[in-house]
């Protein structure tokens, strides 16, 4: 019971969306501008630099506090049965939900990425660089944000395997591909508007091939 009472508060906490909450205070809702998505990318294309620097602050923030929250151990409040590495993986994995799904916003909320960025830097900072390595590698050379967020996504789980302790590298590779499947699962537009050559790219961010 007490696990699922974090778990809750958890997504609770993800559920606090950055663009929609900063949204209401100006006075509008990005869902009916742009792509219709609650995310960072689409706050910047619509509302300028600083509304969207705002939304990815709230945004990674709490993804941070949601593992910062948990007891120091994980095991002191949860019992020795789970290690720190799942109840650390579970609480992110509920508040990236709670992002996506948002209970305060009729569940039609972000894709999820900077939330679960923030949780990266509690797990694994060192994961996060690499993950952010590949994500600006591509988004320099492609120009495509979807693209970058999905490959990082997915190699993301192999970073964290490979920089944390041994007795927790299974359980956070569990963890990790949960989480990859959940970011991805909610990027399947992009999916398919990358196959279908309709993806919007941010030409003026590329270095490579911008003619192309």
């Amino acid at each position: 019971m007490q696990l699922l009472l974090w778990l809750l508060l958890a997504y609770l906490l993800g559920s606090v969306s950055g663009s929609l909450l900063l949204g209401k205070l100006k006075g509008t809702d990005i869902r009916r501008q742009g792509s219709g998505n609650a995310g960072g990318t689409n706050a910047l294309r619509t509302q300028g630099i600083r509304f969207a620097l705002a939304v990815v602050f709230i945004d990674i923030g709490k993804g941070v506090l949601a593992l910062a929250m948990l007891p120091d151990t994980g095991q002191a409040l949860f019992g020795h049965a789970l290690s720190v590495a799942s109840v650390q993986s579970a609480a992110a994995f509920a508040c990236v939900l709670g992002h996506i799904y948002p209970v305060f916003f009729g569940f039609r909320g972000g894709k999820g990425a900077a939330t679960w960025v923030g949780a990266l830097l509690v797990i694994a900072p060192l994961a996060f660089c690499g993950m952010l390595s590949v994500w600006l590698l591509l988004l320099v050379t492609t120009g495509y944000v979807g693209l970058a967020t999905i490959v990082a996504a997915l190699l993301a789980p192999l970073f964290v395997f490979a920089v944390t302790l041994p007795e927790l590298r299974l359980d956070y590779l569990i963890g990790g591909i949960a989480l990859s499947a959940l970011v991805v699962f909610a990027h399947r537009d992009n999916v398919v508007r990358l196959f279908k050559g309709t993806e919007s790219r941010f030409q003026k961010v590329r270095l490579w091939g911008a003619n192309g």
